[in-house]
């Protein structure tokens, strides 16, 4: 896909709206490559009408997915292949259910597509990133609520569903997903930041009953602009910390060494997803192969 890349090739989830669409337009500006997944080919499109005007057309690259399909988390790291180097991944992504759903795939919805995909895309881009000079992923999703969130026997929340606590328990699940991700990747170079810009006056992705609506509308009365909540993400890539696993809340830091970035919890979590993709893949597999 690339042809030469004047400065970073910088990846963002969810880049057609909020934070992600205000950064991949600052870092076209500043001459770097970006690659916008998102799933409204509408709103792509505009991200490469506004890189044309520019006249960074041939810097602008947008992948159409639904991130909460495993199969289109794996058509965008084919689609990504063309980019052997990639300096860092920003993970923006998140859609809000207040009723329980689930994919096309079977898996509920918040799940698959605020902790899955991160997942999948930051494991399967890795090899690109640790190509560069200094990797960094840098992870939009609320650090340092307590590990508590986490329901270890149903992360799917099949049972008493509550849209907020499964976001909340998916802000924690990226937190463990940020610890073993350093733990992996650190010693060869990559810098994993999980930042939570605070309350943004941003898009509303999701699906909403009223009272939790009627909340939002409200909160982002008094919510920051996205250009302020911008400076925290684009100061974790143009100087990504010195330690592996960085966390930051509002531009505050937070320790990482405590019990709610527990290094066995992160493991736990590694192992189960490891076998839960793989077992997802396989069913997927014999499916494919019983329509043959």
């Amino acid at each position: 896909m690339p042809g030469s890349r004047p400065g970073r090739t910088v990846v963002i989830t969810g880049g057609t709206d909020g934070i992600g669409r205000a950064l991949a337009d600052e870092l076209l500006e500043r001459g770097d490559t970006v690659v916008v997944v998102a799933r409204n080919a509408g709103k792509g499109e505009a991200f490469r009408r506004r890189a044309r005007q520019l006249g960074a057309g041939e810097r602008a690259f947008f992948v159409r997915a639904d991130l909460g399909l495993l199969a289109d988390n794996e058509r965008v790291l084919e689609a990504l292949a063309g980019f052997p180097v990639i300096d860092a991944l920003v993970l923006c992504a998140r859609h809000y259910r207040s009723d329980r759903a689930e994919t096309a795939e079977g898996i509920e919805e918040t799940f698959a597509h605020f902790y899955l995909s991160r997942y999948v895309l930051g494991h399967g881009l890795a090899p690109a990133l640790l190509r560069a000079d200094r990797p960094v992923v840098v992870n939009v999703a609320g650090p340092g609520a307590d590990l508590g969130l986490v329901r270890w026997d149903d992360l799917e929340f099949r049972a008493d569903y509550q849209g907020g606590a499964a976001l909340g328990q998916g802000g924690k699940l990226n937190d463990l997903l940020g610890v073993s991700s350093a733990e992996r990747y650190g010693g060869a170079g990559l810098r994993y930041v999980l930042i939570h810009p605070g309350a943004t006056r941003t898009g509303i992705s999701g699906q909403y009953d009223e009272p939790t609506l009627r909340y939002i509308r409200e909160l982002q009365r008094t919510a920051k602009p996205v250009s302020e909540a911008l400076g925290p993400v684009r100061d974790a890539l143009d100087t990504p910390p010195p330690r592996p696993l960085s966390a930051f809340v509002e531009g505050r830091e937070l320790p990482v060494d405590t019990k709610d970035f527990d290094a066995a919890a992160a493991h736990r979590l590694d192992a189960f997803t490891a076998d839960f993709l793989a077992r997802h893949r396989a069913a997927a597999d014999g499916a494919d192969g019983a329509r043959r």
